[in-house]
Parts: C-alpha cells; sequence; structure tokens
C-alpha cells in the first residue's frame, strides 16, 4: 500500500527555513539542491535563461509559508470551481454554438467536456502535488522553463481576464432581458451594447466586474460564501428550465442530428469550449486551501463532473424545446427558448433571467478571483510588476491587483462583443491545457518519486489525448481568432523581453555554501 502524501510544510514549524528546505536539503519529501550549488533550474547564458526552472519543492514550500490566508475547504473549493464555470457558457453562449452544430450540440457538449475531462485530469494530479496559486503558469515552470511559463501565463490572462470580460457582457444581455420582462423596458443599446454590436458602452458589463471587485477586496473566505449562496441559486435555474423545457419536448427536433455534419460538431465543441472554462479555478486557491493536496484534485473532478452531467441536459432541454433554425441571433438564450416554446407567460422567464443573472454574477466574481492569484504569483517570481503580490495585512488581499485587473477588465466588458471574446478565451485555455497535460508527462519522468495525493489514470495515454484534444478543438475555430492569438502571443513575448527576463527572481545568485567554524 503506498503510503499517504506528506503534509506541507508549514510556514512556523522550523521545518523549513530561508531556502524552503530542512537541513538535509528537503521540502516535502523532494530532494532539493545543496547548498552553494546552482540549481540545475538556474542556467547561464542566452538559451539557459530561457529555459531555467523553478524547482518543485521550491514550490511546494514558497505556497506552505506564502502571506495568503488558508481558509476554505473542499466545498468551497469545489464550489469556486462550479461558479467560475457555470454561467454565460450555457447562459448565453449555447445561442451560437446550435446554429454552428444542430442538434449536434447535444454531442459538441460531450466532446467539449471530453477535452476538459483529461486536462481536469491532468491538473488534479498537478494541483496536489505544487498546490500554489499559479495553476498551471507554476506547472510549466517547473517543467517546460521559463519561457514556456511566461507563455502559459500569457494565456492564462487571456483565459481568465478576457473570460470575465465575456461573462460581463452576457450579464448585461440577461439584465436587459430582466428589465424587459418585468418593466416592458430595456437600456438603449446605445448603454447596454459595444462598438462592434451597434452601441458606444456597455454599461452593465462594467458595472458588474466593479460589484465583484467591491466583494473579493473583503477577503477570500467572505467572496467565498457570497459564492456559494450563488452558485446554489443559479444550480436551481437550470433545474429548473430542464424540468419547464422538457414539458415542451419533440423528439423530432433531433432529426437530422447532425445536419451541418460532423464539422458543425467540431466547431460548436470549440466555441461550447468557452463554457468548460474555469473547472481550474480551484488550483489558483492552492495557497488559501487549509489541505490542498487533498482538496484541489477531488474539487478539480469533482466540479467538472458537475458541470458537464448539467450542461448535456440543459442543451438537450433546450433543443427539445425549440428547433435548432430558431436559436439563430438569440440573446439571452435560455429564458428566449421558455418565452417561445413553453406556456405558462412570463413567470418561468423572470425567474431564469433572475438565475441568469445571479449566475453570472458568481462567474465573473471567481473567475477574477483566479486571474487575480495568477498575477499574484507570476509578480513573486519578478515576471511582472511586484505590485501585483502586494498583500494587504488586515484582509489578506493583494489589493493592488484586484483593482488594475478590474479596471482592465471592466474596460474590455464595456467595449468589446461576446463572440470575439468568447473564442480568444477558449483558444488561449486551450493552450494552457495543452502545456498542463505535457508537464504531467515530465514531471512523472524527471521526479517519479516526488508525493502525489492524485494520479492520472493510463498516463501517458490520458495526458497524451489531453493535448491531442486540445489541438483538435483549437483546429475549429477561426482564422481570425487565431491571428488574434497570435498577436495577443506576439505582445506577451516583447514584454517577457523587456520585463520579465530581466527581472526574473532566477536572476539572483544562489546562496553561498555554508561555513562551520
Amino acid at each position: 500500500m503506498r503510503a499517504p502524501p506528506r503534509p506541507l510544510p508549514s510556514a512556523s514549524s522550523g521545518a523549513v527555513q530561508r531556502g524552503g528546505a530542512d537541513k538535509g536539503g528537503n521540502v516535502n519529501g523532494v530532494r532539493t539542491q545543496p547548498h552553494g550549488r546552482r540549481a540545475p533550474g538556474r542556467a547561464t547564458g542566452p538559451v539557459g535563461r530561457l529555459t531555467r526552472r523553478r524547482e518543485v519543492a521550491e514550490l511546494v514550500a514558497e505556497a506552505g509559508g506564502g502571506p495568503l490566508r488558508r481558509t476554505l475547504g473542499l466545498t468551497q473549493l469545489t464550489l469556486l470551481s462550479v461558479g467560475a464555470t457555470l454561467g454565460t457558457g450555457i447562459f448565453v453562449v449555447l445561442g451560437e454554438a446550435v446554429p454552428q452544430a444542430g442538434p449536434a450540440v447535444v454531442l459538441s457538449f460531450v466532446l467539449a467536456g471530453v477535452t476538459a475531462l483529461f486536462s481536469a485530469l491532468s491538473y488534479a494530479e498537478l494541483a496536489g502535488m505544487i498546490p500554489g496559486a499559479g495553476s498551471s503558469y507554476s506547472y510549466t515552470y517547473a517543467t517546460l522553463g521559463e519561457l514556456v511559463a511566461w507563455v502559459c501565463g500569457w494565456c492564462l490572462i487571456l483565459e481568465y481576464g478576457v473570460s470575465v470580460a465575456a461573462v460581463a457582457v452576457g450579464w448585461g444581455q440577461y439584465v436587459n432581458e430582466l428589465l424587459q420582462l418585468t418593466i416592458g423596458r430595456a437600456l438603449p443599446d446605445a448603454l447596454a451594447a459595444p462598438p462592434g454590436d451597434g452601441g458606444v458602452l456597455n454599461v452593465p458589463a462594467a458595472a458588474i466586474v466593479v460589484l465583484a471587485m467591491v466583494v473579493l477586496l473583503r477577503g477570500a473566505r467572505e467572496s467565498a460564501v457570497v459564492n456559494t449562496v450563488m452558485v446554489a441559486v443559479k444550480l436551481a435555474a437550470l433545474v429548473i428550465f430542464c424540468a419547464v423545457a422538457f414539458t415542451a419536448f419533440h423528439a423530432g427536433n433531433f432529426r437530422p442530428l447532425f445536419p451541418l455534419g460532423t464539422a458543425g460538431m467540431t466547431a460548436g465543441a470549440s466555441s461550447l469550449f468557452f463554457s468548460y472554462i474555469g473547472f481550474d479555478a480551484a488550483s489558483t486557491a492552492g495557497e488559501e486551501a487549509k489541505h490542498p493536496q487533498r482538496d484541489l484534485p477531488r474539487a478539480i473532478v469533482l466540479s467538472l463532473g458537475l458541470v458537464t452531467a448539467l450542461y448535456c441536459a440543459v442543451a438537450l432541454a433546450a433543443v427539445g424545446a425549440m428547433p435548432w433554425q430558431r436559436f439563430a441571433g438569440t440573446e439571452a438564450t435560455l429564458s428566449q427558448v421558455l418565452v417561445r416554446s413553453v406556456g405558462g407567460g412570463e413567470l418561468w422567464p423572470v425567474l431564469l433571467s433572475i438565475g441568469a443573472v445571479v449566475a453570472t454574477t458568481s462567474v465573473v466574481l471567481t473567475v477574477q478571483y483566479g486571474q487575480i492569484r495568477i498575477l499574484f504569483s507570476m509578480s513573486r517570481d519578478g515576471l511582472v510588476p511586484g505590485l501585483f503580490s502586494r498583500v494587504h495585512r488586515r484582509t489578506g488581499v493583494p489589493r493592488a491587483g484586484t483593482v488594475i485587473v478590474s479596471a482592465f477588465v471592466a474596460l474590455l466588458a464595456a467595449l468589446i462583443p461576446l463572440g470575439d471574446l468568447a473564442d480568444a478565451t477558449s483558444i488561449g485555455t486551450l493552450f494552457a491545457f495543452a502545456l498542463v497535460n505535457l508537464a504531467v508527462l515530465i514531471l512523472r519522468r524527471r521526479t517519479p518519486d516526488a508525493p502525489r495525493s492524485f494520479r492520472v489514470p493510463l498516463a501517458p495515454v490520458t495526458p497524451l489525448l489531453g493535448v491531442a484534444c486540445c489541438g483538435y478543438v483549437m483546429y475549429g475555430l477561426g482564422a481570425d481568432t487565431w491571428i488574434a492569438f497570435g498577436a495577443w502571443m506576439a505582445v506577451g513575448l516583447a514584454v517577457y523581453g523587456l520585463y520579465g527576463i530581466r527581472h526574473s527572481t532566477l536572476n539572483r545568485p544562489a546562496p553561498e555554501p555554508e561555513t562551520t567554524p
């Protein structure tokens, strides 16, 4: 029987000293470099500086003694991931995916979910092994080197930051739908849509980002309580939708199943992958979890399973209630399904719109949380300015980082249309997920005896399938999305070349050998 994983070293236990190691050079059972020697990750020279790595032991020790407060249990971590995942993807983006895939949109959800599952298993192994705030950025830093870690972190900024903006845009759509259903009026397009959609400024989208910022500034525990309440509301809203929509179910709406071919199903999966973004949010809470090595893997897998089952049920109910041809051009899609296909007046659409507003608020809150923690970790490594890792003494929150990220996201939400934001988010996420699957394979080979509280089953087959699925779904994205992704990467490499490589903490000299009298 395999021995249970060793607990994280405590910053106050005395077992971890300034280098993050005990007197024998071990951290959490992983051998570090002897004093005075330069670790292999700290290579010099032009190429060596790009491939230098953070050691797993360093990352574990750093997470064990960091300034963030450990206040989150398994339930809160699971709901954090559910809160970050379950929102605009099903409430809004479904309306864009159905015209691409037809009734096969249900299978599109399955394909996107399987792609996410392979990566979720890899996330679970690495989150239990390196329970820090950096998520996949930290995992690639320990395996593929600093340059690839920067690229991964830059993709995560795209994933988290842009997806918050996309969710905020969806929130504004449901607010307008709710106003129309209750008082018969909606906000004018000039104030409720970005320039690309016929408006001037999307005020509701920017407002919800600012509201989430106010909650996040109060602390992780307080934010988790608010998220728990909102997750309960949106789960109830989706269950009610399924129950009501199935009363108008017509099996004929699924014939033919592939009116746009299997290519349409793949294109739908590429768009719907946006719906699964967020299950990795628990991994960004590694330094605020009470028992990270035990609870992080469980939270990631549990949240993805719950979300996938619910997505498939909602898609089945929606297409069964309304022919797929009628989804084109719909906003607040699920509400429109009930308005057009189900009797009972405006009661059900109003209740669903309330649930959707709460649901998307939860996503904005939790994904914004994850973005701030990613930048916290990158800042601690010196790759972005230090103000992102300054933690407020009273609240335990990176206050400056929270305000800066929120201001940037609010600007995106106010000015960019939803479709462009969703596709850009998906491609950045898929690239980061592929790197996580590769990181599992590399660490299995490099540190086979390191403690792992969860192991990906059937490795190396499962991680390789994860890489293949990510590539396949990326292939289904449009040329404009690839061009935007290339431009984003070019900007990221320029920032790394001008700032990150010069300020990296790995530039600091290795400690001198200890001498004894």
